[in-house]
């Protein structure tokens, strides 16, 4: 597929008016670009990303790390480091620096895994709760408007489709494979 489905030239008039308010390389990347799925996709998350975590960082002190860790905790308590490190899409020792820089500031804290005693699981302390609990309305809020665009149905839609690819990301490949060098 060389562009976007839903190309520039099918769009309606409405949708055309709104687009020449982007910049044009957004246009560009964004509908006439062979990778159009993966750049829309990190479009959106800036979108959502770079507010959020700014005012999480001009608030709390916390890089987006050290939040992207607090935030997985304050989801599912009593997880590991290596869930997150799972979850999060960001190299593991950052990761591990973030994870030791919330246990330092008491936002986090160690607890032993009680199934098992030999290693340790991360939950929030009081403040890293205060923090999360603080911060999941505005996260909710900024998600809000970002689907305010849809109707429900188009919302369970999109979830769906979301929900089939998360599904079958395990068979994707990890690695690029370097193109062989034909002699």
């Amino acid at each position: 597929m060389r562009h976007a489905p839903t190309a520039l030239s099918k769009l309606d008039s409405e949708r055309e008016a709104a687009l020449r308010n982007l910049d044009p390389l957004i246009v560009t990347k964004l509908w006439d670009n062979p990778c159009w799925l993966s750049f829309r996709l990190n479009f959106i998350a800036f979108r959502f990303n770079d507010p959020v975590y700014r005012w999480i960082e001009a608030r709390y002190g916390l890089v987006r790390p050290e939040f992207v860790a607090l935030y997985a905790v304050g989801l599912k308590g009593g997880v590991a480091a290596k869930n997150i490190v799972a979850s999060a899409g960001l190299p593991k020792n950052t990761l591990s620096r973030a994870i030791q820089k919330l246990l330092q500031r008491r936002l986090l804290k160690r607890e032993t895994d009680p199934e098992d005693l030999r290693s340790y699981v991360l939950a929030l302390t009081p403040t890293g709760r205060a923090i999360f609990d603080e911060t999941m309305p505005r996260m909710v809020q900024q998600q809000g408007a970002m689907l305010g665009t849809l109707t429900e149905a188009e919302q369970k839609q999109l979830c769906e489709l979301l929900d089939k690819m998360v599904i079958a990301s395990p068979i994707w490949p990890a690695d690029l494979e370097p193109e062989s060098n034909p002699s």
